[in-house]
């Protein structure tokens, strides 16, 4: 696997190295021992799939407030997703920055972030599925957003028409520390 990291510290792309052979290919797509060896989370307690019917579904921003946040490993096996990460750390030199990548069933890319960073995606096409795993259990309590067009972070999503995102994540207050 190759990791490649980010602006915002701890937060990673990782790619798959392939095998490739007559009948399609391996490729390894999580070693415990080579995420500990960089300080990442290497144990993930729940897995969790999101189907989205329609282009332009925005799911986020969520994070877990501490101590219950939530390291998640991010892959897009169908379709394709525009990933985000926010740096909610304020110890951070960047603070309040943000990344954001293209994942695709096709290219098959992950996005590891800290559990101490904002998390969202929106869809590019239609009948999207992600899968993550995360190092925390979900705790509805610490349960924790902002609205996806929050000013403080400045977020630049790709335009895809009409944007498809429930109650919640668009009432979401200003970010506060």
């Amino acid at each position: 696997m190759k990791f490649t990291e980010t602006k915002l510290k701890g937060v990673f792309v990782i790619e798959s190295k392939r095998f490739d052979d007559e009948r399609g290919f391996f490729a390894p797509s999580f070693s415990a021992e080579q995420f500990a060896a960089r300080g990442m989370a290497s144990q993930f307690v729940e897995n969790n799939i999101s189907y989205s019917r329609s282009r332009g579904t925005l799911r986020g921003m969520h994070y877990q407030a501490a101590p219950h946040g939530q390291a998640k490993l991010v892959r897009c096996t169908r379709g394709a997703v525009f990933d985000v990460a926010v740096d909610l750390r304020p110890d951070s030199p960047t603070f309040r920055e943000w990344v954001g990548l293209e994942l695709t069933a096709e290219n098959r890319s992950m996005l590891y972030l800290p559990g101490d960073c904002g998390h969202g995606f929106q869809t590019l096409v239609d009948d999207t599925e992600v899968f993550y795993m995360v190092s925390e259990v979900y705790v509805p309590e610490s349960g924790r957003g902002f609205r996806w067009n929050d000013p403080a972070f400045g977020i630049e999503w790709p335009e895809v028409g009409e944007r498809v995102l429930i109650k919640r994540d668009q009432v979401y207050p200003d970010y506060k520390l």
